[in-house]
């Protein structure tokens, strides 16, 4: 098991839903944690929490749109960290609606924030987690394994993902690399509320409480990074456990 005194952990999406809860989660454990999001006030927020277990923290305001940003973050990470040990992918973005009028524009946003992304990301830090031999993990979701209705867009990116990580996997495996999907069913996130709003639900409160919470996932990738070094969680997938929607 790694040293957890001087092992860094980079989330993305850290500002709220899973990825706060995985920062929180982290930092209990003793990480030192390099948070990112594109709402300065609410990584303000986290970082306050986090701080709080006595770990170093800092957060960066990025932008995942920008390609310049995302090479960027590389420079300002070792102005203040040495190693990285984890890097985890869990900002996202969503649109629903049938693929015969589905918008091309939200379709390239999701393209960019769920696929090009972390694709783009891991490629700058990968030397990084190389040397530490560390982990990479991909917060993915029950629809890229199984796309619905109104979701071609959200869920072919997110096949999409699973797609890269499972070549990635057999690419740094040999470096000493864990590499993990995880595919949360139906979680209690803002993005959720999205959707039931899209939904057009009128129970929204009801269902939220009945959902995967975003410490359960949080709780899940605590297990899967404390694993010894002779076992790698490939793909895992979380749901509610009762039926919600």
């Amino acid at each position: 098991m790694r040293n957890l005194s001087d092992s860094v952990a980079l989330i993305t999406g850290a500002s709220s839903g899973i990825g706060r809860a995985i920062s929180v989660k982290l930092a209990h454990l003793g990480y030192k944690l390099c948070l990112i999001g594109r709402n300065v006030e609410k990584l303000k927020s986290v970082k306050a929490e986090t701080e709080g277990y006595g770990v170093e923290v800092k957060y960066f305001k990025v932008d995942l749109y920008s390609d310049r940003e995302i090479y960027d973050l590389k420079e300002k990470f070792l102005e203040h960290f040495d190693n990285l040990d984890i890097l985890i992918h869990s900002a996202g973005e969503f649109s629903m609606g049938y693929l015969e009028s589905a918008s091309l524009d939200d379709f390239d946003r999701q393209i960019q924030i769920n696929m090009r992304a972390p694709f783009l990301l891991t490629q700058v830090m990968l030397d990084l987690i190389k040397n530490r031999k560390g982990e990479i993990i991909f917060i993915n979701s029950s629809a890229g394994l199984n796309a619905r209705a109104k979701f071609s867009q959200y869920a072919a990116t997110k096949h999409a993902l699973k797609a890269i990580a499972d070549s990635l996997r057999d690419e740094v495996n040999i470096a000493g690399v864990r590499v993990t999907s995880i595919f949360p069913g139906r979680t209690a996130t803002p993005m959720q509320e999205k959707v039931l709003e899209m939904e057009a639900r009128t129970d929204k409160e009801k269902i939220m409480a009945r959902l995967l919470q975003p410490s359960d996932v949080a709780e899940v990738i605590a297990h899967v990074i404390s694993l010894p070094r002779t076992a790698e969680v490939t793909d895992l997938i979380v749901r509610p456990f009762q039926k919600a929607i």
